[in-house]
C-alpha cells in the first residue's frame, strides 16, 4: 500500500531537515522511490516586486496575488504532484505547513488507497528564534510563534506532536516510528 507522509509544523520547527533524511531513511529501509514535496519550492515560485508600490498604477492594484490564492495554488500543485507520484507506485513525503488542509490530503490519501502519516513537528520558541535567525529570516519569527502555538492548539493535531527541541536528526528519525503517525480515516 503507497504512503503519505505529511509533515507539518511551523518555519523553524525542522520539517524540511526532517523529510530530506527522513526519505533518505526511508529509502534505505524500504529500498522502494520516495517522491519528496517541499511545499516551499512551490510558494517560492511566486516572483513579486519587492516594493508593494510597484503594485499600483493609476492608483490602482496591479497584478497582486492575494496569500489565499498563493496557497490555495501551492496545495493545487502538491496534491497534484503528490497523485503523480502515487499512480507511479512511489511513497510521498510533503513538507508543508498544514492548517485547514488536512481533509484534502485525507481525500487524496483515499483516491489512492495510500496510508496516511500526519507528524507534527515543534519545537521550544526560542528553539524556533534560533533557528530562524541562524538561517537569516528573522522576518518569520513572529509568523512561526503564531503557529506553533496554532498547530499545539488544533484539536486534529493532538497526538500527532513531535519536539525537535535539542534533538539530532538521527535521534528524531529513530523515534517517529511510522505506525504511531497512522492517521486513521
Amino acid at each position: 500500500m503507497p504512503k503519505i507522509i505529511l509533515i507539518s509544523g511551523a518555519c523553524g520547527c525542522g520539517k524540511t531537515t526532517f523529510a530530506d533524511a527522513y526519505a533518505r531513511h526511508l529509502v534505505r529501509q524500504e529500498h522502494k522511490t520516495v517522491y519528496l514535496i517541499h511545499g516551499d519550492d512551490f510558494h517560492h515560485g511566486f516572483i513579486e516586486p519587492e516594493d508593494k508600490g510597484d503594485f499600483f498604477r493609476d492608483g490602482q492594484a496591479s497584478d497582486q496575488v492575494l496569500w489565499e490564492d498563493i496557497l490555495r495554488f501551492n496545495w493545487d500543485c502538491m496534491t497534484a504532484t503528490a497523485g503523480r507520484a502515487l499512480q507511479q507506485g512511489m511513497d510521498v513525503i510533503i513538507d508543508y505547513v498544514v492548517e485547514d488542509e488536512l481533509p484534502r490530503v485525507k481525500k487524496l490519501a483515499a483516491e489512492y488507497r495510500a496510508d496516511l502519516y500526519y507528524i507534527v513537528l515543534t519545537a521550544d520558541a526560542e528553539e524556533i528564534k534560533r533557528r530562524i535567525l541562524g538561517r537569516g529570516d528573522a522576518d518569520l519569527t513572529e509568523r512561526a510563534l503564531f503557529l506553533k502555538k496554532k498547530l499545539e492548539t488544533m484539536p486534529e493535531n493532538r497526538g500527532h506532536l513531535y519536539n525537535t527541541t535539542g534533538k539530532p536528526i538521527d535521534e528524531i528519525i529513530r523515534e517517529i516510528v511510522p505506525e504511531h503517525w497512522l492517521l486513521r480515516q
